[in-house]
């Protein structure tokens, strides 16, 4: 019994409680600070800022439990889950499917390069990871963003979703086969077997697909059940599951599920759901997710050595956001447009957390430069859209389509 109640002592309930209280205000208070303020960021950046402060590095009134952990890890899961069901098919097919591969191996190309040289200088010690990270577009963050302005549904939001799209798979997958636990062979076997995991998800609900169990569904959405959430819910958590078992990263089984949930959705059905799912990942979830990852940011680290957190941020704009200047000179024809275009897909962070995330566990990167890496993602989600946004040409259709979104 004594041993009982030790155990229940050291598992101290009421600061977690506090700790999501606290997390849960920020993320009910930002979007109308932005709102009222009419401020031209997104609101991950002051979800980031707001979670150093409240830190433990800070104010300590939120402390990182392993529940508080968990919850942020389902909210990297949803954040990836929102970006795969956000992609259209149009994105990576054709033209913008081609230049969008093209334009991240070249920033492999430059990546690879950045990295060896920051190694042999005795910088970092980590080249694959680093490598990785600067690779990465923070589709899922940006997303909501242009969004909001009313960029989907132009030629410009078919380009960035496809390079969005490639340059966060792309990573994810360098990710479940380079940082793997198991060989790099292994790690493709694994890759192969989670796909015929994924294929079946794909396949099943066809062939159970009768008229009852649609119209049970479909009733579903406006009843106590909420047949179709849950089992959307199924759908993820099996995903990421499948993707821990063969030891992969769960961003990679999250972004298939919000694909394949894509693939599987009717038109009709789909904005009804859509509404409910992301109610539920911006409404809680990932708001949570940005707070936490705010609140673990090792700030002493980068207030010791801003100059690592700057030549990240330069690293990002160089490797990500040149090469897309220049390769989308035929299909962007306009400068400010181009330029715009540079900048949201050099933008990055989600990649960024994963990648630090799974090094400094390992003890293969050094604090700083992780600090320093995630510092400078965050950087990119502060300044990058922000000056994207600047660039934008006045008096355009899309000016009223954001004016209607900010009314």
């Amino acid at each position: 019994m004594e041993q009982v109640a030790r155990l229940v002592e050291s598992i101290d309930i009421s600061t977690d409680i506090y700790s999501l209280c606290v997390i849960a205000a920020i993320a009910a208070a930002v979007p109308l600070i932005v709102g009222l303020l009419r401020l031209p960021v997104a609101e991950v950046v002051l979800l980031l800022a707001a979670g150093v402060v409240v830190g433990p590095q800070m104010l300590g009134w939120v402390q990182i439990s392993p529940s508080i952990s968990m919850l942020a890890e389902i909210g990297m899961a949803f954040l990836f889950f929102a970006a795969g069901l956000e992609l259209e098919k149009h994105a990576i097919r054709g033209r913008s499917g081609r230049l969008a591969l093209i334009g991240w191996l070249t920033s492999v190309v430059l990546a690879c390069l950045a990295a060896g040289i920051l190694q042999w200088l005795g910088i970092i010690r980590d080249f694959l990871g680093v490598a990785i990270a600067l690779t990465s577009t923070a589709l899922g963050t940006l997303l909501p963003v242009l969004r909001d302005k009313g960029l989907l549904k132009t030629p410009f939001g078919t380009y960035f979703m496809g390079a969005g799209a490639i340059g966060e798979f792309g990573p994810v997958l360098a990710i479940s086969i380079l940082l793997s636990t198991k060989s790099p062979g292994m790690a493709v076997v694994a890759i192969v077997i989670f796909g015929a995991v994924a294929l079946a998800f794909v396949k099943v609900p066809g062939w159970l697909k009768t008229e009852r169990i649609v119209n049970l569904i479909e009733q579903g959405h406006g009843t106590s059940s909420q047949t179709a959430v849950r089992l959307t819910v199924v759908l993820l958590v099996a995903l990421v599951a499948a993707a821990e078992f063969f030891s992969l990263d769960v961003a990679l089984g999250a972004f298939v599920a919000g694909i394949i949930l894509k693939v599987l959705s009717d038109e009709g059905e789909d904005s009804l759901l859509l509404t409910k799912l992301n109610g539920l990942a911006f409404g809680i979830f990932i708001p949570l997710f940005f707070v936490v990852s705010g609140a673990k940011l090792d700030i002493a680290s980068i207030v010791d050595n801003p100059g690592l957190l700057l030549l990240f941020t330069a690293l990002l704009l160089i490797v990500r956001g040149v090469p897309q200047f220049l390769i989308y000179r035929r299909a962007l024809p306009e400068t400010r447009d181009r330029a715009r275009f540079s900048l949201y897909v050099a933008t990055a962070l989600p990649i960024i957390v994963a990648v630090t995330s799974i090094e400094l566990e390992a003890g293969i990167m050094l604090p700083a430069v992780g600090a320093a890496l995630v510092g400078a993602g965050a950087l990119s989600v502060l300044l990058f859209p922000l000056v994207a946004h600047a660039l934008a040409p006045k008096g355009t259709p899309q000016d009223e389509e954001r004016a209607d979104a900010t009314t």
